[in-house]
């Protein structure tokens, strides 16, 4: 039997769905999803939690100076860079227990897996618990994962407050000190040879295809936009309709032309107008101004440009009597994942039997931001009816172990090149 085989066969199915259960508990809600903040006492608790399991198995644990925490199995070569793999535990205010959790324990289950086998590899394989994925107490998101890249600076992050005015630099500092663990230097980022990252897919690609991996080609770019039409307030009891500068008639227009000019054959590109603030907001006042938000995304950088230009051609037409403008607000390269990573991951679930798909990730993910230090790639499993970033989410005990047995022998591959 190759090593390759032992380590597959030593994924625990029963293992890594009882993980699930007992982290769902920490920030557990009434519906059975999950809120645990990022550095908040549900996320410590969390960190507690992994970090008992990891020494348990005599695996060393560190942290870095944005909170990432890394779980290393030692190889062969103590100066090799090492293999990664992970993803994210906390959550939305109304999350699920899968969304991120999945990929640090199905990472954490590939170094039990390896350690069960007792398989030695070259390079150290090390699990990571990315900080602050999420975004939905700390703004932006993915910022621990962006800051071990280099891509946003430790300090500037630090200074960021959350909605309730905590500064992210107290939080940090408390939750570090209610988990503690040795530090990995002072500033974030150290050398990687591979990063795999395995998620559910949070949509209904692979559900809908009864297939259970989903190859990830890369991460599809987005750019957000304000629309801000100005019109003229008026009595809505007195004033004709033909003498109206009605912002919120304009806005309506436009928003109804973007949605035609964006729609694809194929479905592949993504709009979405998320937020709608009318004023003055009165029932019985002509509305003056509306602004609204556009979040669109595709794979492809000159799709995305081709249709910021029509959005910005029905902006500058489409508003008449009112004035109008968009503003680009954010832009986010599409990520290409790297070759030789999609083929292994296509070709373990080739060899495994698993039936697979390639796909591109519609969600940013951490490994958006580790793609530009080393080969990166990700594996999707399914959830059921594509639903994420809510209590309901759910996926089969089978899929995770499908997906982690996948996830154990590109990495063992990696690890032993």
């Amino acid at each position: 039997m190759t090593d390759i085989d032992r380590a597959t066969q030593a994924v625990r199915e029963d293992r890594l769905w009882r993980r699930h259960l007992d982290m769902a508990k920490l920030g557990g809600t009434a519906r059975g999803g999950v809120n645990r903040q990022a550095l908040s006492p549900e996320d410590a608790a969390a960190r507690n939690q992994l970090m008992a399991w990891a020494r348990a198995r005599g695996f060393s644990v560190s942290t870095d100076a944005i909170g990432n925490l890394f779980v290393r199995r030692a190889g062969s070569d103590a100066t090799a860079r090492p293999v990664l793999s992970g993803s994210h535990m906390d959550s939305q205010p109304t999350g699920g227990r899968f969304d991120g959790m999945y990929g640090v324990l199905a990472a954490f289950e590939a170094l039990e897996a390896l350690e069960d086998a007792g398989i030695a590899t070259r390079r150290p394989v090390e699990a990571v618990a990315w900080t602050n994925e999420e975004g939905s107490r700390f703004q932006p998101g993915a910022m621990g994962s962006a800051v071990f890249a280099g891509h946003y600076t430790l300090d500037a992050m630090l200074d960021v407050k959350d909605w309730k005015g905590v500064v992210l630099r107290d939080a940090l500092t408390e939750t570090l000190a209610a988990a503690p663990a040795p530090g990995r230097g002072e500033r974030p980022g150290f050398a990687l040879d591979g990063y795999v990252e395995a998620h559910i897919e949070q949509g209904p690609r692979l559900e809908d295809a009864k297939t259970t991996i989903g190859v990830v080609t890369g991460i599809q770019g987005s750019r957000r936009f304000v629309v801000d039409i100005v019109g003229e307030e008026a009595h809505a009891g007195t004033t004709p309709r033909a003498a109206r500068k009605d912002a919120f008639v304009a806005a309506v227009a436009i928003a109804g032309a973007m949605q035609e000019a964006t729609r694809d054959a194929d479905d592949t590109l993504r709009f979405t107008i998320g937020r709608v603030d009318v004023l003055p907001g009165s029932p019985n006042t002509v509305p003056g101004r509306v602004s609204f938000t556009i979040d669109m995304r595709h794979p492809d950088m000159e799709v995305l440009d081709a249709h910021e230009a029509r959005l910005r051609a029905i902006v500058a037409t489409g508003a008449a009597p009112c004035s109008a403008g968009i503003e680009r607000v954010t832009s986010v390269a599409p990520t290409v994942f790297d070759p030789a990573v999609i083929d292994l991951v296509r070709d373990a679930a080739r060899r495994q039997g698993l039936s697979h798909m390639d796909m591109p990730s519609g969600a940013g993910h951490d490994a958006m931001h580790i793609a530009a230090l080393c080969p990166t790639g990700m594996i999707f499993v399914p959830c059921e009816r594509g639903i994420s970033h809510n209590e309901i989410e759910n996926a089969t005990p089978a899929d995770l172990a499908a997906g982690a047995r996948v996830l154990v022998e590109a990495l063992l591959r990696l690890a032993n090149r």
